[in-house]
């Protein structure tokens, strides 16, 4: 069979003719990364969860624009088991605590020893078993961001050498969430890059198969830093979207330099020559890389159609690291397969056998069987399956959505000991607020009696006018309860939909509980444009790949069964508290819908990965031979073992974060590893089989139009050649008529 170099053997060749020159460069690109690019963590922001656009984030800043921030930051906690408040070593105590206040980063702050407080004001402040009090403190901050970098300093002052002080509060959480986000990460990595050079080694065989895989993971870590460090000299970018980003992109780079490596091994076994070796693998394996990885890419891209920061910050990081990823798997790791050469092979284990070999028999072995026994029933494999699916998937009816607070945090948290103290301890410590601005000219008496209004509504515990300037009043709304239960959002909209008291133009309803309300809103409202345009990318991507129209609806529809099952088992998991036990943590009874949305958009990415690495060597058989059930069989033969251990691998990846104490990361990680599971089981190892089995010819139906416009566009996988053999063609025809299709 002819041979044909394209654009990616070409490349290939390249970076094997300079493959010095790339490993130099990418020496000292690493040598700047680790000392710029590890700097990013001083540049992220803490924040991002809002919608700034959003009802409740106007109202917040017309009130701190208008009449300034008074919202309380911070709540100290101070107890002692052994001294009541009343007792004169208590007060001294908490004095000196209030005496020691930096003036210049806090606005105000109340005090239970203040004669100016009234009676019942100060009552609020101490415990009822009279062993605890707090200081509600309000930072100086202009701004959100700012009253973040203010907490580490104020925290320093509210410490006590002889009083138990927890810090809790809204800044409070936010900034402990971030900060054990970040450490859990770095955590998660170290411990991730031993297991994963020890399964490599597993899987190929040999420690320097092993490690080269692994110098791609390294890099792509460095690399992301960079990049993200970049991106936050452009936008906002989420201390969270360094810890998603960063782990993925690892797991990525170890998958993609897992294919690259075992399809170099096999073109050794072959016995072609180090350049056409490197050639081929980068025309073969490398475009089907570098196709996953713009799928990929475009599921990250769909995170940027929703308001949220955290969101849109996750989806260019995401889009960021895979690029590089691309970059490390197409250029570096060729050159370095270069040099490398046949020692990929030393080191060899005393092994039995290895998990990837060099040289596969195609008419033999594990996943060949398994193949072709389900193709021997494929309607029976197709049914239990989806089955499967369908159930895991009824879990999907029961979620609750809910908000990130204290409750995502351990136990032992102290932002969440300190929150939840207040809420249970003290006389109105549970109580929430909701911040209503009122716009326009409207008299005292006016405002008065709209509060009434509001008091008097069902689950609000009172109202009253809090402050009044130009134009704008603040009127605030108590209630009790979590900020997310279904009284509270009730609350919410009742306060939107009461009528404004006279001389009023608009009112705003903004805190916490309007807040998830927003958020919510603002997911569903983004969530048909998102799953349209991702899926309409996806389906014109995978339509030049594979030059068919059947293949890639197949595709996206089993991706999206696939996504069901694993959402199911997630609300089941975390939401009803299936996993409590087993991870160690308090199930909340709702979820947020930022990390099902994220969850969602990268583990259909994941999904198409593992399909493009699959049908990719199935369309390839299908060039040489013509036969769709013998490409299935040998396709999946091929790529059985690789799929199963890239999955192993970024399995791990994701697990480690999920042994984070925040209740968050282990959504997302054990999330993320449940559908990488799936799919890389179930659907990869039999639905996709028995799907391609029961369509039979129709798999590569193209209508003779969109075959011109394949032609000229498409970029077909296979290496030796472009485009079906006029005999594969003339079969296919007269399948498709002899079918009606």
């Amino acid at each position: 069979m002819p041979t044909h170099t394209g654009l990616f053997g070409r490349l290939g060749l390249g970076t094997h003719r300079f493959r010095w020159a790339v490993l130099a460069v990418t020496a000292l690109f690493a040598v700047f990364a680790g000392v710029w690019g590890s700097g990013v963590f001083s540049d992220v922001s803490e924040s991002g969860f809002e919608d700034l656009g959003s009802e409740s984030a106007r109202a917040t800043r017309v009130l701190e624009e208008e009449l300034g921030h008074d919202d309380v930051d911070i709540i100290a906690v101070y107890r002692s088991d052994e001294l009541r408040v009343d007792n004169p070593t208590f007060a001294a105590a908490v004095q000196r605590v209030a005496d020691d206040m930096p003036e210049d980063a806090v606005a105000d702050f109340d005090l239970y020893l203040d004669e100016e407080l009234g009676e019942t004001e100060r009552g609020m402040l101490v415990a009822e078993d009279m062993h605890a009090v707090y200081i509600p403190v309000t930072l100086s901050g202009q701004t959100h961001a700012d009253r973040l970098h203010q907490y580490e300093e104020v925290a320093d002052h509210l410490s006590s050498s002889s009083l138990e002080v927890h810090l809790g509060g809204p800044i409070a959480v936010e900034h402990e969430l971030s900060e054990t986000a970040e450490s859990d990460v770095v955590r998660a990595e170290l411990i991730t890059l031993p297991i994963l050079l020890v399964l490599l080694v597993l899987i190929f065989g040999g420690l320097v198969a092993g490690l080269v895989p692994l110098a791609v993971g390294g890099l792509a870590i460095l690399g992301s830093l960079t990049l993200l460090r970049v991106l936050t000299h452009v936008t906002d970018v989420s201390v969270f979207a360094i810890n998603v980003s960063t782990i993925l992109g690892l797991g990525l780079a170890i998958d993609y330099g897992l294919f690259m490596v075992s399809r170099f091994r096999e073109e050794l076994g072959r016995g072609r020559g180090l350049a056409a070796a490197v050639s081929r693998t980068v025309d073969t394996a490398g475009r089907t890389v570098a196709f996953s990885g713009v799928t990929v890419g475009i599921a990250f891209a769909g995170l940027l159609f929703f308001p949220q920061p955290i969101l849109k910050s996750i989806g260019w990081g995401g889009i960021a690291v895979v690029l590089f990823d691309l970059l490390a798997a197409l250029v570096f790791l060729p050159a370095l397969m270069s040099v490398v050469g046949h020692r990929i092979d030393r080191l060899r284990l005393p092994l039995p056998r290895r998990t990837v070999t060099g040289t596969v028999h195609e008419n033999a072995g594990f996943w060949w069987r398994l193949a072709r026994t389900v193709m021997r029933g494929p309607a029976v494999s197709l049914v239990a399956v989806g089955g499967v699916l369908l159930v895991f998937s009824s879990g999907l009816s029961s979620t609750e959505l809910g908000s990130t607070d204290q409750r995502y945090l351990p136990e032992d948290a102290g932002t969440r000991i300190a929150t939840e103290t207040v809420s249970e301890e003290f006389p109105a410590g549970g109580l929430g607020r909701l911040n209503v601005a009122v716009l326009g000219d409207t008299g005292d008496e006016d405002l008065e009696e709209y509060a009434e209004r509001l008091g008097a509504l069902p689950e609000a515990s009172l109202a009253r006018v809090e402050r009044t300037g130009d134009g704008v009043a603040h009127v605030m709304v108590g209630y009790q309860g979590d900020s997310d239960s279904p009284e509270v959002a009730g609350l919410v909209r009742d306060v939107r939909d009461e009528p404004l008291p006279e001389g009023a133009r608009e009112s705003l309803v903004g805190g916490v509980a309007a807040m998830q309300q927003d958020n919510v809103a603002a997911i569903v409202d983004a969530a048909p444009v998102t799953v349209g345009f991702i899926a309409a990318a996806t389906l014109f991507l995978l339509f030049l790949a594979f030059g068919s129209v059947v293949l890639p609806v197949k595709a996206v529809l089993m991706g999206a069964l696939s996504l069901g099952a694993s959402l199911g088992v997630v609300v089941w998991g975390f939401q009803e508290g299936g996993f409590a036990g087993l991870l160690g943590f308090d199930a909340v009874g709702t979820i947020d819908p930022t990390y099902l949305v994220l969850i969602t958009i990268v583990a259909f990415g994941l999904a198409m990965d593992y399909e493009l690495f699959l049908l990719s060597r199935v369309r390839e058989e299908y060039l040489r031979t013509g036969d769709n059930i013998r490409s299935v069989a040998a396709g999946l033969q091929h790529t059985g073992q690789i799929i199963t251990s890239a999955a192993i691998l970024l399995m791990v990846v994701l697990l480690a974060m999920g042994t984070s104490d925040l209740l968050f990361l282990k959504i997302i990680g054990i999330g993320l590893a449940i559908a990488v599971l799936v799919d890389a089981t179930l659907v990869r190892a039999v639905m996709v089989p028995a799907t391609m089995r029961l369509l039979g010819g129709a798999n590569w139906w193209l209508p003779r139009p969109l075959r011109w416009l394949h032609d000229r566009i498409g970029i077909s996988e296979g290496g030796d050649t472009d485009e079906l053999p006029e005999a594969v063609h003339d079969a296919e025809e007269g399948r498709r008529m002899h079918a009606g299709v």
